[in-house]
């Protein structure tokens, strides 16, 4: 039995359930939302009068994890006489994994028969919680620690992010776009499409006409991207747009796929990317 814990952040947004039966343990982002400091979450009832919210004007800012929300999760695993693996939300989108660095480094002092190791999963959202979910898979086939830091080094550049916004304006706030595209953009309906590239960071790929070919979009990334590689599970997340992450889930089994997880698009990446937001993460070629 392997003697080490898995840790993440509330960026990869799984639910608390799925954490639990994974037996991972996560610390949380955070967000400042009608003038208080929340823990990030995809949990239902929350998550939908969030976005009910953003769509009635609310701007919510976000702030990442500090070293001392990581130390409150890795230290009671090293007290425990574990070890500890931590997956963290990507550096390229944010100061998280650069905290659970220093984190490690202060902890490591501390219990120099430890080990600690972190990793950069160069991902976010639900690809970065596939990425923690097929980990646990392989941990629990036996692999060691270090086995699986090098497991995971060598498979994030295969989980492939692609998603779709609905409204351009949140991407405005966050300098993805300028205002002229924006607005636009608004006017012709264009659904850009974007990804997370190998080095963690977020790029617009296609402006696609209309939510449907936007959706079309995604599924041609599958099918060219997916193609040769096992997805025995695909990963959807949403901003509140239920609908449509049920169209796509119907596409993908189609398509063979065994198993498909619909969750919730994370208040913090959910701040950034505005309702309607519906995204596709799998394992391909390359991102």
């Amino acid at each position: 039995m392997t003697n080490y814990q898995i840790i993440t952040d509330s960026a990869c947004d799984l639910p608390k359930a799925m954490l639990q039966k994974l037996g991972v343990t996560s610390t949380p982002l955070h967000v400042l939302y009608k003038g208080q400091n929340i823990d990030d979450t995809v949990e239902d009832a929350a998550v939908l009068d969030f976005y009910a919210g953003m769509r009635a004007g609310e701007v919510p800012t976000t702030s990442a994890v500090n070293p001392e929300g990581w130390v409150s999760v890795i230290r009671p695993a090293l007290e425990e006489g574990k070890d500890v693996l931590v997956l963290a939300f990507s550096g390229g989108l944010s100061t998280t994994y650069q905290s659970a660095v220093i984190a490690a480094s202060e902890l490591s002092e501390q219990f120099p028969n430890r080990t600690i190791r972190v990793v950069d999963t160069a991902s976010a959202a639900l690809g970065q919680g596939l990425l923690v979910y097929h980990a646990c898979q392989q941990r629990d086939k036996g692999l060691s620690l270090e086995e699986l830091a090098a497991w995971v080094e060598a498979n994030k550049p295969h989980v492939a992010h692609w998603f779709t916004v609905d409204d351009l304006v949140y991407l405005k706030r966050g300098g993805r776009v300028s205002a002229a595209t924006a607005m636009l953009g608004t006017m012709l309906q264009i659904k850009p499409v974007l990804h997370v590239d190998e080095e963690g960071h977020l790029v617009s790929m296609v402006k696609a006409r209309g939510r449907r070919a936007s959706m079309d979009t995604l599924v041609k990334q599958f099918d060219t991207l997916g193609e040769g590689f096992e997805n025995p599970i695909v990963f959807i997340c949403h901003a509140d747009c239920p609908e449509d992450a049920k169209k796509l889930e119907q596409v993908m089994l189609q398509k063979g796929v065994k198993e498909v997880f619909i969750g919730n698009l994370g208040a913090v990446i959910g701040s950034h990317a505005g309702p309607g937001t519906l995204a596709l993460f799998f394992m391909g070629k390359h991102r």
